[in-house]
């Protein structure tokens, strides 16, 4: 993470002062939190826009798969404000990390595999912390950018490939499960119904791809 860091001349920032200048320019976005995630006493909610595309893009899965939002401890962080126990070579000065909040159990599984699965492509590095109990994730902006354009343009020609259809919400339908039996993504789906979150309720109506790739009727 750090060397990542100092090799893309990210600027470690010392003082709250000199961050929120560069926040006023344009340098950093803030999280601020939505359906799919929440924020638990982050003192500086700001980070880099791709850090932020990830925190949504996991938080939406997160929210699908656990039934309950992600919870993000820790965004920027200028290095008067690090903890006692934190690492020497934090990068939370730089506004490309974020903690996660652990969870337990089967979303635990979960978290630790789509992390894992992330970290093996070289767009994010993440560490399981135990005191207190967290993830520490940084993300690699240009790589993770370039990751993001992939799975997206392929989404698009998922959806762009045949004609939609209404689909009607079922109750216990998910965004990812109905994603998945058309074989598209939860973003896509998203995008395609001007949706601002994955939450969906019984009896709504959205659009989907005309083709049920899992076989039901």
């Amino acid at each position: 993470m750090y060397h990542y860091a100092v090799a893309h001349d990210l600027h470690f920032y010392e003082t709250s002062k000199g961050f929120k200048k560069a926040a006023h320019a344009g340098d950093f976005v803030r999280l601020s939190g939505n359906s799919d995630y929440r924020l638990s006493e982050v003192s500086f909610p700001w980070v880099k826009p791709a850090t932020r595309t990830f925190v949504r893009r996991l938080a939406s899965e997160y929210h699908n798969t656990c039934g309950k939002p992600m919870v993000v401890t820790s965004a920027m962080r200028p290095e008067t404000w690090q903890p006692p126990n934190s690492a020497e070579e934090s990068v939370h000065p730089t506004g490309i990390a974020v903690d996660l909040r652990k969870p337990h159990g089967r979303c635990l599984r979960w978290l630790r595999h789509v992390l894992l699965s992330l970290e093996k492509t070289g767009v994010i590095e993440a560490t399981e912390e135990h005191h207190p109990p967290h993830f520490h994730v940084a993300v690699y902006s240009v790589p993770y950018r370039h990751y993001v354009r992939r799975i997206t343009h392929h989404d698009d020609v998922v959806v762009a490939s045949g004609d939609k259809q209404q689909y009607e919400i079922r109750p216990g339908d998910s965004l990812w499960g109905i994603a998945r039996r058309y074989g598209t993504s939860v973003q896509q789906l998203e995008a395609l119904n001007n949706l601002d979150s994955s939450r969906i309720r019984a009896g709504q109506t959205i659009m989907v791809p005309a083709t049920d790739v899992s076989g039901d009727q």
